[in-house]
């Protein structure tokens, strides 16, 4: 029997190089106003062992996205992860009483999740007592509930103008890096443009007319493993990308 953890660690590089050559190909299908924007992609290691992330990082990765905090912490300090060229971007819901859990992570790049003041608040006055230099400031994202799922965390679509406000106003420990969605799962691309990633652009170009922000210095957070293509054609600067690297996940039980 194949040793199927064996057999995705060996895949992982042709995977990776796979999605880089599909992100090229809906580059070029974007209007011409995203045309000066290179996607990141984000591997999302959620359920994966730190023996994959490594494999990943072998593969010249360093982009990586984590769901849960205790994930986030274990990966993150594993002795043959922390000290490799990472970053991690939390990309989960985040509860204000672990936000210290997430900010301890050696090389946390950017909370991707925050959707309230009060988690603003707390990432902003938690983050002094972790950065390294006096004026390192923590990257974060201003997630938005594009589909109104009461199940889905983010900030109402109303909100977010409010929201970055407070960001750019009240924590000066932190710097606005863009917004996020996770929007309707198993949307189809046949039947339109995705309503999730318009509704996101919208608001992108609404929060930066309000705030007079450069939408340029705005990225989008959009897009995951079944749809970071048509996520990519939309404008997204960063897609969320887990089993199309690693594997499909187990099963909840």
């Amino acid at each position: 029997m194949i040793n199927s953890s064996k057999f995705r660690m060996a895949d992982i590089a042709g995977n990776l190089s796979s999605i880089k050559e599909k992100i090229l190909i809906a580059c070029s299908k974007r209007p011409p106003e995203f045309s000066n924007v290179t996607p990141r992609l984000v591997a999302v290691s959620k359920t994966k062992p730190p023996n994959l992330v490594i494999s990943a990082l072998d593969a010249g990765q360093h982009h990586f996205g984590e769901n849960y905090v205790n994930e986030l912490v274990e990966k993150g300090n594993h002795p043959d992860i922390k000290t490799r060229d990472i970053r991690w971007h939390f990309i989960g819901h985040l509860q204000r009483n672990k936000v210290n859990k997430v900010l301890a992570v050696p090389n946390l790049h950017v909370i991707e999740t925050v959707d309230s003041e009060k988690l603003a608040a707390a990432v902003d006055s938690g983050w002094p007592k972790f950065r390294k230099l006096d004026d390192d400031k923590l990257n974060v994202m201003v997630q938005v509930n594009t589909s109104g799922e009461e199940e889905k965390s983010g900030c109402e679509l109303g909100q977010a103008s409010a929201l970055v406000k407070y960001v750019l106003e009240s924590c000066k420990n932190l710097h606005f890096m863009g917004l996020m969605t996770i929007g309707t799962y198993g949307y189809d691309p046949a039947n339109g443009p995705n309503p999730d990633f318009v509704s996101l652009v919208k608001c992108r170009e609404d929060v930066c007319k309000e705030l007079g922000l450069d939408k340029d210095n705005v990225e989008l957070s959009m897009g995951m493993s079944t749809d970071y293509e048509h996520a990519i054609e939309l404008g997204s600067s960063n897609v969320r990308v887990g089993s199309a690297i690693f594997g499909e996940r187990p099963p909840k039980v």
